[in-house]
């Protein structure tokens, strides 16, 4: 219950500003959500489900949703909050939760990361220049954490101009499948055949936790809480609007994709939509498309590596990491033990890996955290705060959990593998974190 008598403005003297409105948001949730995962995943799900690539896109976006709805109550309910650790912490006060929610979302930031540094080694960087991907993807690795222990200073005008170039290649490829379909050389009729050795269901399941890795990118909006104005409001708006608009680019990349190419083709190109616009016969230079995609890729992965070596120096700084993750660079103050950390994580993982199993991987560790979050949700009802706020209705949080579980239910034991070394590494990690605070405090006595 709200009484809407007091605005949801920060209180504390050294609160950041508010200085954000609804299109920004929207601008910066669409940025992040509408990213580098379509350029390499269509081919995933045509392995899957065929030319029925929107049936999976479909599903995940029903997911999306309902777990939107929970991150829009917890959002404007608790506007200070830090994502969905916080809101684990709120509901639970249960320290070792709350790291492990945490760790999960900056596991899943590393994860995505060694994925997109796979892509960017593939064919769209072949159309540029031949060279062995394996060391191409470390030297691209490396070569963003140069950057980020630089200091890299995010900006919402700066997401904006990428999120542009991210766009600008996704509606070329939707202009040219136009083209294609306008001139009668495309096959509409792949939109309704399924992959012939998948089972429809089982395909179109499998799939749409592919098809969900595209749609990651709108739970990064917890962590603008502090910085929007009337984030009540906002946010729903940004929010929802951001996931439609995402779901629309994505349908009609998946049917246009499908018209122009056939699925079998799909399936074996690390590079599907630079097939695309190859295969539409109008004069677009492979390179310069491909240079778009790296820009998308690029961009996604910097973001990744960075959010995952913040969410370490963060977990560090409130004890639940050891203490060497909070060391920054003296003059950059840059977390460069966090940085380096996430670094060799995001090598190892990109030399071991391909880009299907890391995307489900990341999947699964985010739909752990939305577990949580929708858990939280529903505890947290009862909760009252003194400023209006969005609120859900029960169902929804309970469906996104039977969602959630239906698609985790869909992953390969090498991925649960994958998600509990994760789990075994943090949990040592917390237990050195613990062991070091004892002490100290011990010493200190």
């Amino acid at each position: 219950m709200t009484n809407g008598t007091s605005t949801s403005e920060p209180s504390t003297e050294g609160a950041l500003k508010r200085a954000i409105g609804a299109p920004l948001l929207f601008a910066f949730i669409v940025g992040d959500t509408l990213g580098a995962g379509i350029y390499t995943l269509v081919g995933s799900m045509a392995a899957d489900v065929g030319g029925v690539i929107w049936l999976p896109l479909l599903i995940a976006l029903v997911v999306a949703l309902l777990t939107a709805g929970t991150y829009a109550e917890l959002i404007t309910k608790y506007p200070h909050a830090g994502g969905a650790a916080r809101y684990a912490e709120r509901a639970f006060n249960i320290p070792y939760l709350s790291f492990l929610v945490g760790f999960l979302m900056m596991a899943s930031g590393i994860t995505t990361a060694a994925a997109l540094a796979n892509a960017f080694a593939g064919d769209y960087l072949a159309a540029l220049i031949d060279v062995p991907a394996a060391p191409a993807a470390v030297v691209f690795i490396v070569l963003l954490t140069l950057i980020n222990l630089r200091g890299v200073k995010e900006s919402l005008t700066a997401n904006l101009i990428a999120s542009v170039i991210e766009v600008t290649g996704l509606v070329l490829v939707i202009v040219l499948a136009a083209v294609v379909f306008g001139s009668g050389n495309g096959e509409p009729s792949r939109l309704l055949e399924f992959a012939p050795e998948v089972p429809a269901l089982q395909g179109a399941f499998a799939a749409s936790v592919i098809a969900f890795f595209s749609f990651l990118g709108f739970e990064a909006a917890a962590n603008m809480a502090e910085e929007v104005k009337n984030p009540s409001r906002a946010y729903p708006r940004a929010l929802f609007g951001a996931i439609g608009t995402a779901a629309v680019v994505y349908l009609l990349i998946a049917v246009g994709a499908v018209i122009v190419l056939p699925p079998a083709e799909l399936a074996v190109s690390t590079a599907p939509l630079l097939d695309v616009v190859t295969a539409s016969g109008v004069a677009v230079p492979p390179w310069l498309f491909g240079i778009i995609a790296l820009v998308a890729i690029a961009n996604g992965a910097l973001l990744f590596m960075v959010m995952a070596s913040r969410v370490g120096y963060g977990l560090a700084e409130a004890g639940l990491l050891p203490r060497a993750f909070g060391r920054c660079l003296p003059k950059r103050r840059t977390p460069w033990v966090s940085i380096v950390v996430v670094a060799g994580l995001t090598i190892v993982l990109t030399l071991i890996g391909n880009v299907s199993t890391l995307a489900e991987t990341t999947v699964l560790l985010l739909l752990l955290v939305f577990l949580s979050a929708n858990v939280s949700v529903l505890v947290l009802k009862k909760d009252t705060v003194d400023h209006p706020h969005f609120s859900v209705p029960r169902i929804m949080p309970m469906l996104a959990i039977i969602a959630s579980v239906v698609l985790l239910a869909q992953q390969t034991g090498v991925v649960w593998l994958g998600a509990l070394a994760y789990v075994v590494v943090g949990s040592v990690l917390f237990l050195l974190a613990r062991a070091g605070r004892k002490r100290e405090e011990r010493m200190s006595a």
